[in-house]
């Protein structure tokens, strides 16, 4: 433990020599909400490095969300509110109050009774300090819009409004897809808005129980598109065909040709033994 407490100390250290008289301008002249964009900007890059399976780039990148989080810290400490240590300890005790399986008696079968004993002891925290009236509370504003809908629902689903089964969640989706079908033929905008929104909920809210996290099934179709459409762009640019004069039957067959290249990778990474290219890699775009 000396080594990370002798790490810390010094980045706390180097911190307030940047916020102080002689420190540095940039740093002197931010605010909570200057640091705002940083803080999102951060955490979509730690899951980046994730995905690239780097080591020292994931690294690199917790150091930069830990920057943030000490910048924070002692921006609230010159204000007199609260300090890194204050942080520190504070979800020390939350993790030891709400592990109680672990640090108490408490007993748990298995990781769902962990997170029903998790929701019912943060609900009654809320209540100690006034909040907690309704399940549904915790959930950030800020989150992107899809992976809200996917918390909001698990969060729901702890006190048993959730379908059985995937089945039920395919149902609700075909039957939003209906309504937004009725909406485009009467050409009602407002409806139009509604009942999109309507589907995409109806999608996350499968996706979670399929146990597939939306906001990732969205960032991998993303991906895809990205890699296809610059597929499509390269052939084109090879075949000495300018940007928006190819026919969009010609961009279609090229699209199509990455999306056979990528089944192609897929079936030649996978190892004989383990099964045949027609029931294994399955394109799913």
């Amino acid at each position: 433990m000396s080594r990370a407490t002798d790490a810390l100390e010094r980045l706390l250290s180097i911190m307030e020599r940047l916020r102080g008289p002689d420190g540095c301008p940039w740093d002197r002249e931010q605010t909570m909400r200057t640091l705002r964009p940083y803080v999102l900007e951060e955490t979509y890059e730690v899951l980046e490095a994730i995905d690239s399976g780097d080591p020292r780039e994931h690294c690199e990148e917790l150091g930069d969300l830990l920057l943030q989080i000490v910048f924070q810290a002692q921006l609230a400490k010159e204000e007199k509110r609260f300090d890194f240590a204050d942080v520190a300890e504070a979800i020390s005790n939350k993790l030891v109050s709400r592990h109680p399986h672990v640090f108490g008696d408490a007993q748990v079968k298995d990781a769902e009774g962990v997170l029903r004993q998790w929701a019912a002891l943060k609900r009654a925290e809320k209540k100690a300090k006034g909040g907690g009236a309704s399940v549904l509370e915790g959930v950030p504003r800020e989150m992107p819009a899809l992976a809200r809908a996917d918390r909001l629902t698990e969060k729901a689903s702890r006190i048993g409004f959730d379908w059985p089964d995937p089945g039920g969640a395919r149902a609700k989706l075909t039957e939003e897809l209906a309504e937004l079908d009725a909406a485009l033929e009467a050409g009602d905008a407002d409806a139009l808005e509604h009942e999109l929104g309507d589907v995409l909920f109806a999608a996350a809210n499968l996706s979670r129980k399929l146990g597939i996290p939306p906001e990732e099934a969205l960032r991998g179709a993303v991906a895809r598109f990205i890699s296809r459409f610059g597929h499509v762009e390269r052939e084109l640019a090879r075949r000495g065909i300018p940007h928006g004069e190819a026919t969009l039957a010609e961009m279609d067959s090229l699209w199509n040709e990455a999306k056979d290249l990528e089944r192609q990778a897929k079936t030649d990474a996978v190892p004989q033994s383990q099964g045949s290219p027609h029931t294994l890699g399955k394109d799913r775009g």
